[in-house]
């Protein structure tokens, strides 16, 4: 067996083992199918519990969520609560058109179901809609620690500019400067460099 094999009969053992600890909000009207899909969540081993309409705001610790489409329905705005921890969406729709499925995008679906709803291919539907929430928050991660990085490499660069013409000393001296004032404050050259710029800036004196 190959490591990216081994790898991703891993993650999906994981991945089976967590659904029966998952706490999932249906937001589905009150009908027959309703019913039917919260019936086979918890026959799978999930937390589930429905709730229509949906709620502007997502319940504390919810980490899936099955969100039935309609026709000009008021599609909720969790954008703002989500974090590196937003849940996993799933989309409920009863048939395809257009405006259904800017619906689904627009609320951020990383996968959808057919109504009425089935049992097979539930389980299917919900092992790879987590996978993706979770390559997705890993990405975001990824990225913002990229961002952080970025940052403080634009910041030395400036902070090492602004000794330059300060102290008339060349790029290299202007570094060691920064890094032996780091290790005397027990700080990274980056906080060192994020100090240099800030006073540069705000107080307008030579260093």
């Amino acid at each position: 067996m190959t490591t990216t094999a081994r790898d991703a009969k891993l993650i999906t053992a994981e991945l089976m083992r967590d659904l029966r600890t998952l706490r999932v909000a249906v937001f589905h009207p009150a009908d027959q199918d309703g019913k039917e899909l919260v019936l086979q969540l918890r026959r799978i081993g999930c937390h589930a519990q429905a709730f229509w309409p949906p709620f502007p705001v997502l319940p504390e610790g919810i980490e899936v969520v099955f969100l039935a489409v309609r026709p000009n329905m008021v599609l909720p705005d969790w954008t703002s609560s989500q974090n590196s921890a937003s849940p996993t969406v799933i989309a409920v729709v009863t048939y395809e058109n257009p405006t259904v499925i800017e619906a689904v995008l627009k609320v951020g679906a990383e996968s959808v179901i057919a109504s009425p709803i089935k049992a097979f291919g539930l389980l299917a539907t919900l092992v790879v809609a987590r996978r993706v929430n979770n390559s997705l928050r890993t990405l975001a991660r990824q990225n913002q620690r990229l961002e952080a990085k970025l940052s403080g490499v634009r910041k030395v660069a400036e902070a090492k500019s602004i000794l330059m013409a300060a102290r008339n000393i060349s790029e290299d001296d202007a570094y060691q400067v920064m890094r032996e004032q780091a290790m005397a404050r027990r700080v990274t050259v980056e906080q060192i460099a994020a100090a240099i710029v800030d006073a540069n800036g705000i107080l307008s004196f030579n260093i």
